[in-house]
């Protein structure tokens, strides 16, 4: 072996050994970094031992389902995705107060520090909403991940960023997981390289986080998500002949039942959103079905609403309208004391999400799971 074999050989174990000494020294900062980018009053219910389980949904959606045991803290792994060469998506709508709604109340609806990633832009001079925003919707969705802006006003009050205003910082703010996924390493990147073009169009300098921490967050974020993603559903079974399309659809509208463009059948709540779906379990071509299934999205129905009891109501008077009873999955016949039963659980999971800072039906748990 010649001398310069051996040299190279040498400077390649140097190369080797200095690359792992900076791994490792980039993860001690950022186990440094955790207080600093994510400091926080409240208590970090996501990171609890016990994973927020309230013994409903098991971390698994059934469509309809009464299964209430399981495993909520398992950790459900969120697939890699990234922008294609297609047009970016629109941006979900986040659902919140009327325009009676003081201001930071809006503002911390759409950057919220329990499930958004804070991405501070210092602005070198004020501007105005009018500049700001053509360039801010550039950069709406990550991923599947919807991004917000909220602005320090004038005033001193942080707010929606709108036309007419004037800003004197912004903060950015990407939300860790959803139902389906938790931000990853992909979207992440992407948002970063993204977010410093946004900020060399208006003339800001972003505050990056680091993405060890980000990627663990959001991690956490995703498995309660998962573990509190539940559905109950009630079935109503015919006594008789089954029921034609064209008898049933005037009967659920009189029941209160609203059509809506995907051709789902929802109970309204009264305020733009409804309390439970219901569904024919049939395709549009056939004329009969002779099974029903009322369907409650738990964490998306505030408890005062009471939603599990309205939809234990209708299947009732359904029953009655339509001969019908009501079963569970198994076509077993579901008893009141059954319902009630479940309906106490249903408290239960209601009370875990209130201790976790996720009330369901907020606009915080409308984020996550709707």
């Amino acid at each position: 072996m010649t001398d310069l074999q051996m040299s190279l050989i040498a400077a390649s174990g140097v190369f080797v050994a200095g690359v792992f000494v900076y791994n490792k020294w980039q993860e001690y900062k950022a186990k440094k970094s955790v207080e600093r980018v994510f400091a926080s009053e409240h208590e970090d219910v996501l990171m609890r031992a016990d994973g927020g389980d309230a013994g409903i949904g098991g971390g698994v959606r059934h469509e309809p389902s009464f299964s209430l045991d399981g495993d909520s803290g398992a950790d459900h792994a969120a697939p890699a995705g990234a922008y294609g060469d297609g047009p970016e998506p629109e941006a979900p709508v986040v659902r919140t107060a009327d325009a009676s709604t003081p201001p930071e109340e809006l503002a911390t609806a759409l950057v919220d520090p329990l499930i958004d990633c804070l991405l501070p832009l210092a602005l070198e001079a004020p501007a105005r909403g009018d500049k700001l925003l053509p360039v801010l919707q550039k950069l709406r969705l990550v991923g599947s991940k919807p991004v917000h802006y909220i602005g320090l006003a004038v005033s001193g009050d942080w707010e929606p960023v709108k036309h007419g205003g004037v800003y004197t910082k912004l903060q950015g703010g990407v939300q860790l997981a959803s139902r389906t996924t938790a931000l990853n390493e992909l979207e992440y990147s992407e948002l970063v390289t993204r977010l410093r073009a946004v900020c060399d169009e208006i003339g800001a300098e972003p505050e990056i986080p680091d993405m060890m921490e980000v990627m663990q967050e959001a991690k956490n974020l995703h498995r309660f998500v998962a573990g509190h993603d539940a559905q109950l559903g009630v079935n109503l079974q015919t006594n008789g002949a089954p029921w034609a399309i064209n008898t049933l659809i005037a009967a659920l509208e009189k029941q209160g039942f609203d059509v809506r463009p995907d051709g789902r059948y929802v109970m309204p709540d009264g305020e733009g959103g409804h309390l439970f779906s219901l569904s024919t379990n049939v395709t549009l071509a056939e004329e009969t079905t002779s099974r029903l299934t009322l369907l409650l999205d738990v964490p998306c129905v505030a408890p005062v609403r009471d939603g599990f009891g309205a939809m234990i109501a209708c299947a009732k008077s359904l029953a009655g309208r339509l001969d019908a009873s009501i079963v569970d999955d198994f076509s077993q016949p579901l008893a009141d004391e059954a319902l009630a039963e479940i309906a106490g659980q249903v408290q239960e999971f209601y009370a875990d999400m209130d201790r976790n800072d996720i009330p369901a039906g907020s606009t915080r748990a409308l984020r996550l799971f709707c």
